[in-house]
């Protein structure tokens, strides 16, 4: 009986998991039309696939980047869609060998969509393989080792590349060169996420009220995957505390119970701040110690607290590691010491983990 308990357990979380994807996916707009925010870029986008369809041509190489959660990957369905053209989906991490991408790039067909999310993080082969691929549309197939080794080149359909990057800094130049377009995602206004919010709501069948929806779009940190995440989030408590409509009262609760804070700030943005206010006295740290004090990989603060808390200026990135800055010892409540520990000296040597 447990063993069965235990399977339909299973069998109800794999159905669940199923649909709050299936979810996601219906959430996402369909259209530059529909997108809401990144009006520069999606005005660019525009142009940039507007000509090519004039053109009857595949869309110019597009990278997109930008921290997580603004809409690169639904930017990249939009491309495929506003094309018409089918898309293939992929990571960097996935592709460690040269022979995997080459894999894939004989299999397109012309003028497929290739997404290639955290491009950063692809190995050094491929990237050298894709370079070729991206400007002369073929691939030099190495059969054999050593000296009877030779060179078949491959030709492929004429596709566009679309990749997606959190750390733009860490693609090398000539990969960079090679896109026709690069796209900086940045956050959105309270206002446009209050819009996102309400759209959700409308498509989730959410009954919800004005001030909720922009309490929630104040305290999504700039994010649209946030906004949504912290709807399904008030939705649950309202449907479990309430009868199911969610008012300013029932936001708030459910918020304060997920312990997000006024502006947004959630347990790992706390985390940060008042580690680095409290244990260090408002910094310098380099960015390997206060990961290490919190308990976090270093990667994780910098991809999803660190660009919050900057945007906010709480905090400051300098050669010797991250301070604290007085704004951020307000919102905790404290004031900033009156000292030069945080401030650089003119001979002072950058940390080796700053």
């Amino acid at each position: 009986m447990a063993n069965t308990a235990t399977i339909m357990t299973r069998v109800m979380d794999s159905q669940s998991d199923d649909f709050e994807r299936t979810q996601e996916l219906a959430l996402r707009p369909k259209t530059l039309q529909e997108f809401v925010g990144q009006k520069r870029v999606a005005n660019q986008l525009d142009l940039l696939l507007s000509a090519a369809r004039n053109r009857n041509s595949p869309a110019d190489h597009v990278l997109l980047s930008g921290p997580p959660g603004l809409g690169k990957t639904t930017l990249a369905m939009i491309i495929a869609s506003e094309m018409n053209a089918p898309i293939r989906i992929t990571s960097g991490p996935a592709i460690q060998h040269a022979g995997d991408l080459a894999s894939i790039l004989s299999s397109l067909v012309e003028g497929e969509i290739l997404f290639l999310d955290e491009i950063h993080r692809m190995s050094r082969p491929a990237e050298e393989l894709l370079y070729l691929a991206m400007e002369d549309f073929r691939v030099d197939v190495i059969v054999g080792k050593g000296a009877g080794a030779t060179a078949i080149p491959l030709e492929l359909p004429h596709f566009t590349l679309v990749g997606a990057t959190t750390r733009a800094g860490l693609l090398p130049s000539p990969l960079r060169d090679r896109f026709g377009f690069t796209a900086q995602l940045d956050f959105y206004e309270n206002a446009e996420l209050s819009v996102i919010v309400k759209r959700s709501a409308s498509l989730m069948g959410i009954e919800i009220g004005e001030e909720a929806i922009t309490e929630l779009g104040s305290r999504s940190r700039g994010t649209p995957r946030v906004a949504n995440r912290l709807l399904r989030r008030v939705r649950d408590y309202a449907q479990v505390h309430s009868n199911g409509k969610v008012g300013i009262k029932e936001a708030r609760a459910a918020l304060e119970m997920y312990e997000v804070d006024e502006i947004g700030l959630d347990r790992l943005d706390l985390g940060v701040l008042e580690t680095l206010v409290k244990r260090f006295n408002g910094g310098p740290v380099g960015i390997s110690t206060l990961a290490m004090a919190i308990g976090e990989e270093a990667e994780t603060i910098e991809s999803l607290a660190e660009p919050f808390l900057v945007r906010m200026g709480f905090i400051s990135r300098t050669p010797r590691g991250r301070i604290a800055t007085p704004a951020g010892f307000e919102h905790l409540g404290l004031k900033a010491p009156i000292s030069s520990t945080n401030q650089l000296a003119f001979f002072d040597t950058p940390a080796s983990d700053a």
